[in-house]
């Protein structure tokens, strides 16, 4: 099986972390987004995962390495390549063509999700869908009496469904997905300026392939600062009874209140931190309350009482600060 992540993105809900670092790749409880969600699917999919293919803007070598190294870790083939104009989503996919082969998961890396079905890979296709509260403001799927997806309508106005489709897609056959794709951008099916999957799903649909719905316990978003940090504490409390507190870490006169994770080479000196706190390697938190709160590599953090934040890496930070958003490299004392 192969997964495809669109990821072109520039993040602009998410800055200013999203300056320096693609938002796929902020760490979440120590790994970055993309990777936490590449071997989610890689456990429901219950295959081996041959090829990642990431669809990336202009992030530089050192992103695309990391990339790779993702791919590896689960024992895959990386491709990379390159979404220059945001043209929608069905463009997206098409840019890795070259990949659209056999069993594809297309999975936008934008979310996180937990689910405990194992996917059935004879269907047609499934798409991943999650119950929600205001189905206005997704993509919604309506179903049938035997579970087969009967029609896809994007933000609907009146009640039609509150199945919103999440952003993961699984396609039998990924040659007649490219077909599809090729079929809108030959065709110019254009949307408000943009191709979008959900004609080519429709079209699908229309020439009798099966769709089904794969629905998860929870569905996690990383849209922006507050949904982040929200993410990272429900990550943090699925890990709980995991090790989250690596062994080279300095913890002095402190008290650590779990879950939390706690990164390579942290130093934490007469400081409470916790619950649901992810502190990246080489960070420094003294004389410090901190609790909801995500911070990255090689920051420093003093005498604060923090929560409900996002710190960023290289950042120095001193003073009473109750909430704080701040990418890499901010330095300030209050």
């Amino acid at each position: 099986m192969k997964i495809i992540v669109p990821m072109a993105g520039m993040g602009k809900r998410m800055r200013p972390h999203t300056l320096t670092v693609p938002k796929p790749l902020i760490p979440i409880a120590g790994k970055p987004i993309v990777q936490r969600l590449v071997e989610e699917i890689a456990k429901v999919s219950n295959e081996s995962i041959e090829e990642i293919a990431f669809i990336i803007g202009d992030f530089g070598k050192e992103v695309e390495n990391q990339l790779c190294e993702i791919a590896k870790n689960i024992g895959a083939k990386s491709s990379i390549y390159y979404q220059n104009e945001a043209l929608g989503t069905a463009h997206a996919i098409h840019c890795a063509a070259e990949s659209l082969s056999g069993k594809v998961v297309v999975a936008f890396a934008d979310t996180l999700f937990k689910a405990d079905f194992v996917l059935d890979a004879e269907a047609d296709s499934v798409i991943w869908v999650q119950k929600v509260e205001d189905p206005s403001a997704f993509g919604v799927v309506k179903l049938d009496g035997e579970n087969r997806i009967t029609d896809f309508v994007e933000k609907p106005q009146g009640f039609v469904s509150d199945l919103a489709i999440i952003g993961i897609y699984y396609f039998k056959d990924g040659e007649n997905l490219r077909s599809e794709l090729q079929y809108l951008l030959d065709n110019k099916v254009v949307v408000n300026g943009e191709y979008q999957l959900t004609d080519a799903l429709e079209n699908m649909k229309n020439k009798g392939l099966v769709f089904k719905p794969g629905q998860v316990i929870e569905w996690m978003d990383c849209g922006n600062k507050d949904a982040t940090v929200h993410t990272n504490q429900r990550i943090l409390e699925y890990h709980k009874d995991d090790e989250l507190v690596c062994n080279s870490s300095n913890i002095e006169n402190s008290i650590v209140i779990p879950p939390c994770y706690i990164g390579e080479n942290v130093v934490i000196k007469n400081s409470i931190v916790g619950p649901h706190v992810s502190v990246g390697a080489g960070t420094v938190v003294s004389n410090t309350m901190v609790r909801n709160t995500i911070v990255q590599r090689n920051s420093n953090l003093e005498h604060l009482n923090l929560e409900n934040s996002m710190i960023g890496n290289h950042v120095d930070i001193q003073g009473d600060v109750a909430e704080l958003n701040v990418g890499d490299f901010a330095s300030f004392t209050k």
